[in-house]
Parts: structure tokens; sequence; C-alpha cells
């Protein structure tokens, strides 16, 4: 399974934010995206979903049966930032809603302990309603619906920077264990995280996208490698 970005472009008046922006992502991968602060990290996140939609360029699936679609709906799951939450329900009225709307969509049946369980989710936990949560508690469980799910396509956010030490290390260990059925794509701004848990780096800079040799990746330069790609501008 392969996703192809060929050629986005994205403007937003006069300011380019994509340009001829493409890349090929490959199934059993972690890709770490990095760039500046208002690169366009969160705007190439939207157009692959179809959240906004690109000026032009495309977004093509090549599944494992050889038959290439354009990126829908139902390929990616997208991991928010910002949680966006229903804060009137518990977590646990969330989860069961998401399971019974997403029931056929589902490659095996789990019941709400089994679900809790991946996450380490107090029982008392779960009978808070949402809005009680912190912002780290609503990632959490963001981040569960979606691992639930297990679309093609992941796409996490900056996903753990509100999370402690212990629930940082359950989730980068969540994230390893599913990668192989997965296109796994996350933005941040942590470069030991990027380290750690990627097998590629892109790069987004000036509007296009480029990978970091892979070799550099475990480089005691690594970071400065990446300061001047994204500072050659400057």
């Amino acid at each position: 399974m392969k996703l192809r970005i060929e050629n986005l472009n994205k403007k937003f008046g006069n300011q380019t934010v994509l340009s001829e922006a493409s890349y090929i992502l490959e199934k059993g991968k972690i890709y770490g995206l990095l760039g500046r602060n208002g690169a366009g990290k969160t705007t190439l996140f939207n157009c692959l979903t179809g959240n906004i939609k690109p000026d032009s360029g495309s977004a093509i699936m090549e599944t494992d049966d050889n038959v290439p679609h354009p990126v829908g709906y139902s390929d990616i799951g997208y991991v928010f930032a910002q949680p966006h939450l229903p804060e009137f329900m518990t977590g646990q009225e969330y989860i069961k809603y998401f399971i019974s709307v997403n029931k056929e969509k589902m490659k095996n049946d789990v019941n709400l302990d089994e679900a809790f369980a991946l996450i380490d989710f107090t029982v008392d936990d779960r009978q808070k309603l949402i809005k009680e949560y912190s912002y780290g508690m609503q990632n959490k469980l963001q981040i569960l619906a979606f691992l639930l799910l297990q679309p093609p396509v992941i796409f996490l956010d900056e996903p753990l920077t509100s999370f402690d030490i212990v629930a940082a290390a359950q989730i980068k260990n969540l994230i390893k264990s599913i990668k192989q059925e997965h296109i796994i794509i996350f933005s941040t701004h942590i470069l030991e995280l990027a380290q750690d848990l990627c097998d590629e780096i892109i790069i987004l800079n000036n509007g296009k996208l480029s990978a970091l040799d892979a070799n550099k990746l475990r480089d005691k330069d690594f970071e400065n490698q990446v300061l001047e790609i994204l500072t050659e501008d400057i």
C-alpha cells in the first residue's frame, strides 16, 4: 500500500503554502513531518483529508490489490492537535458511540473494557464528562478512537506534546505496534521524538516536501542538519 502525493498546490491570497508538493509514503513506515511554524504542515494534512481543497494536484492511494483510487475520507484517520470531541458526553459514552457508528469499518470486534485498556483509562475517568478532562486526557481519547478504527493512513498532528512521560511512552508503543499495517505520518517540533519513533523524516520547507537521508536519522548531528535545511532561505 502506498499514498502518492502528487504536485499539491495551495495558496491563501498571495501566500503560497504548498508548491508542487510531492512524496510517496509506504505501508509499514512511520514518517515524521518537520517544518517551521506556518510552513503548511496542517494545511497539507487538511488537503489530504479533504478538509481543504487544494488548488491543484492529487493524492492517490495504491492498495495492496493494485487498484489505485483518489484518497477518500475512509482512507485516513486524522488526530488533531486540538481535540475535537463532544464535551457533553462522558469518555465511555463517546467511545461506545464511536464503536456503534463505525462497527462495519472496524477490523476486529472490541468491547469497552478492551478499548480503554489500550490507553490505560481508569474506570473513574471513563465516567467523567469530556469537558472535565485535561488536554492530555482528551488527546488520549481522540487517539483511542483512531486506534480502534485503524484506517489505512493515520495523520497525527503534534500527538504527544500534552502527555506525561508514562502516557507518551504508552502511545509511542501503540503507534509502533500497528505500523506494519498502516502508513503513519505525524508532525512534531520535538526532534528527539522524530529520531526515536520515525523510519523517515519529511521536511516541509518553502511549500515543498523533501526527504532527509534516512541514514542521517541516527546521527548525533541530526539536529544541525534539520536546522540547516529549514533556515536555508533566511
